[in-house]
Formats: structure tokens, C-alpha cells, sequence
């Protein structure tokens, strides 16, 4: 219901695209994956901040941001999809210890891409839509302990330090 509110005002603005992605939805965490123009996502990560600031009233807690891109040249969800992980998603152990933070990046980008190449085909050969995102493709779903190992990962920012970051003018050396 928040995402439905949160896009339903994102798209009363008609400059603004539509947003298109996938919702993960584990036991102790939710993965965003998130489509649309830049001013759409930043509009998105700062009702975030917003949400994140109510402290543990907020429906969303320790909220963080990992990658956003800009000028893909193609969506990899045609519309928004919602999946709940309703087993636990695990990987090997230790698996993510001994791999750097972008390589497991890499990994989980990976992973989306081929569930979005999964989720485009079965809709191209059913009419019935409505098919879990798990029960398509439990393979393809990000890991638990993958989220985690994310999540703690000093890379990983909080909304209103993306923000912070992102806005802020450089400052680069006159004489670079």
C-alpha cells in the first residue's frame, strides 16, 4: 500500500515517467529495484529519508541505497512487481565473505537481470500473470544472507546520505 500511495503521487506530476521494478519482500528485509527518470528516483529516495526520520514509528527501518544508474537504455521490468521470498533464500556460507562489496554487487545485478529475462518470458508465453516471482524463479532470487552482507557493507548509504553525497556540488582542485 505505501508503493501504491508513493507512485500514485509520483505519477500526478505528468513530467514524471512511470515507475516500473520489482519488490522482494523477505522475512527481515525488502529489496527495491526501481525504473524511472532520475527526478522520479530521487523522489523516491527522498520519501524515504522522509519515512526513515519518523525513527521505529517508520513503516521502513535502516533503510539503505546501493546503486542507482542513470541512461539505461531499456527497462527490465515492463511493469511493478511485488514477490514474497517465502522460503528462506540461502547461500553458501561464507560465500559473500571472501568476495569483495562490488563483486556481490555484480552478483546480485546479475541475478536481477536474469530474473527479469525470466519474468518477461513467462509473461510472453501466459496470459496468466499473476505467477509468483518465487515460484518462477526461486533460484533467482537475491539471498538473505547476500542482503545482509549488503546492508553492513560501508558502501552501502542511507537515503539522506545518498542524497548528501549526490547534491553536493564537487569541489574539484583548480589547478587539476
Amino acid at each position: 500500500g505505501y508503493h501504491r500511495g508513493l507512485f500514485e503521487n509520483v505519477l500526478e506530476d505528468h513530467s514524471r515517467e512511470q515507475v516500473s521494478g520489482l519488490l522482494l519482500l523477505y522475512s527481515r528485509y525488502i529489496l527495491h529495484v526501481v525504473e524511472s527518470c532520475t527526478s522520479t528516483i530521487h523522489l523516491i529516495i527522498r520519501d524515504l529519508a522522509s519515512l526513515q526520520n519518523k525513527g521505529h514509528s517508520a513503516l521502513l527501518q535502516e533503510i539503505k541505497v546501493l546503486v542507482v544508474a542513470h541512461n539505461i537504455p531499456t527497462r527490465l521490468f515492463p511493469d511493478w512487481y511485488v514477490a514474497t521470498a517465502m522460503s528462506p533464500v540461502t547461500c553458501p556460507q561464507g560465500s559473500t565473505q571472501s568476495q569483495s562489496t562490488a563483486e556481490v554487487v555484480a552478483e546480485c545485478l546479475t541475478l536481477l537481470l536474469k530474473l527479469a529475462a525470466c519474468i518477461q518470458s513467462s509473461e510472453d508465453d501466459s496470459e496468466d500473470t499473476n505467477e509468483s516471482v518465487h515460484t518462477l524463479a526461486p533460484e533467482l532470487l537475491i539471498p538473505a544472507e547476500t542482503i545482509n552482507y549488503l546492508y553492513n557493507a560501508e558502501e552501502s548509504a542511507s537515503p539522506e546520505d545518498f542524497l548528501r553525497i549526490y547534491l553536493s556540488p564537487s569541489q574539484p582542485a583548480l589547478d587539476s
